[in-house]
């Protein structure tokens, strides 16, 4: 080659060009999974399944398609989503008239696409495409609640995804490939959670607000001595927060061995399995003997059932307080005697339902400490199912073949 006759700097000038056109094929063909430098989003399908409950206690994999994101809409990329009680009432007896309906409302994911006026989580984080997050309510109709509001109100007039109505868009619950956040909505970064824990937010959340109730009665304290009466899910976690809290006298009364051994590993010092007593007298006894001789000072109601709040104030000294979080729908009435039971024991009652925005923070705080002081709250969710064995997964749930059943995306 001659070099004399060599224009180096048109070389220059055409190997630089080649490299640029090359990469603005990259970024106008985005790899599954990775962000635009084109459009600040990942690619996604143009279809999305949704498991859609059609009929009492049968799901149908349905498939959608994914709509343009607004200016203020999110669009999640589904990781996982835990099976809650209310997902199993929906699925037995459709109790809210929901039916064709998609269900899911503790679930998790990525963000893969967000409106340009979408720059914030409703905590003040900032939220970017490949964040995770949770979602918490829809608020349109109660003025008296806003976005962070710090009021004493519970948020059980907002809508909830997963249990929402059907509508045009479809991906309307954590129980499918993708979730549609509507602007309006309340939505968390929670990137530095693990899956499970994020799983896991919702049902806490619940169990940090009932707690929240307990103390305002001014009589849950550090070394209060702590009933908590049903030991699915819900009981499970109340006693990991009250550990978490310092706590340390809690006794757990379930009709589950499983479910009681478990009890102790997040935190309960002491079991009562009420199948081994014949009668509430014999039963209060047993209570009395977990606790060396005393009755408690708080017992949380955790069951949902209508004898196990009959039961539960004979467990409470006088002058004690308890918490009943158990019903979350109508569960029928329960039979107790004013004069004995409240009166003169002067119990002191509150009533826990749902949460509010406060709590939803508070509770990501709660799982980071019960991750440092050890308390293996992962191991709440036993099962684990891909969503076109949705079905399975929530007989599973009805089975009480393990503790928290879970829907995973591959």
């Amino acid at each position: 080659m001659d070099l004399n006759n060599v224009n180096v700097e048109e070389i220059v000038r055409q190997v630089l060009l080649s490299m640029e056109e090359k990469g603005q094929g990259a970024a106008a063909q985005p790899v599954p999974g990775t962000a635009s430098a084109a459009g600040g989003t990942k690619s996604v399908p143009k279809t999305a399944r949704v498991a859609m409950l059609t009929a009492l206690e049968h799901y149908d994999i349905r498939e959608f398609p994914i709509p343009e994101v607004g200016d203020d809409d999110i669009l999640v990329k589904v990781e996982g989503c835990g099976i809650c009680g209310t997902d199993a009432h929906e699925f037995k007896r459709d109790p809210f008239g929901l039916i064709p309906v998609a269900l899911g409302h503790e679930g998790t994911g990525e963000i893969v696409r967000m409106g340009k006026n979408v720059k914030k989580d409703s905590a003040g984080k900032d939220l970017h495409i490949g964040d995770k997050v949770v979602t918490c309510m829809i608020f349109k109709d109660n003025p008296d609640i806003t976005m962070f509001d710090l009021n004493k109100q519970n948020v059980g007039g907002a809508d909830v995804y997963g249990l929402l109505p059907d509508d045009d868009i479809h991906l309307n619950g954590w129980f499918s490939d993708y979730i549609f956040i509507r602007g309006g909505s309340t939505v968390f970064n929670v990137s530095d959670l693990d899956l499970y824990s994020r799983i896991l937010i919702e049902p806490c959340a619940v169990l940090i607000h009932a707690v929240e109730r307990a103390k305002s009665t001014g009589i849950l304290r550090f070394n209060s001595r702590v009933a908590v009466q049903g030991c699915g899910p819900i009981g499970l976690i109340c006693i990991a927060i009250l550990r978490t809290m310092g706590i340390q006298n809690i006794i757990a009364v379930d009709g589950e061995q499983k479910r009681l051994d478990f009890a102790k590993k997040l935190g309960a010092s002491g079991t009562v399995n009420f199948k081994e007593f014949k009668g509430i007298e014999a039963l209060t006894e047993g209570v009395k003997a977990a606790f060396g001789g005393y009755l408690a000072d708080f017992a949380f109601q955790c069951t949902g059932s209508p004898a196990g709040h009959s039961n539960i104030y004979k467990f409470i000294r006088n002058g004690g307080g308890l918490c009943e979080l158990g019903f979350f729908i109508n569960g029928g009435d329960a039979t107790i005697n004013p004069h004995f039971d409240i009166c003169s024991k002067e119990i002191t009652t509150v009533g826990s339902w749902v949460y509010t925005l406060r709590d939803y923070a508070t509770t990501f705080d709660f799982l980071k400490s019960a991750k440092r002081i050890g308390l293996p709250m992962e191991k709440l969710i036993t099962h684990t199912f891909p969503l076109d064995q949705i079905n399975e997964a929530h007989k599973t749930n009805l089975a009480m073949s393990g503790l928290k059943i879970a829907i995973i995306n591959q």
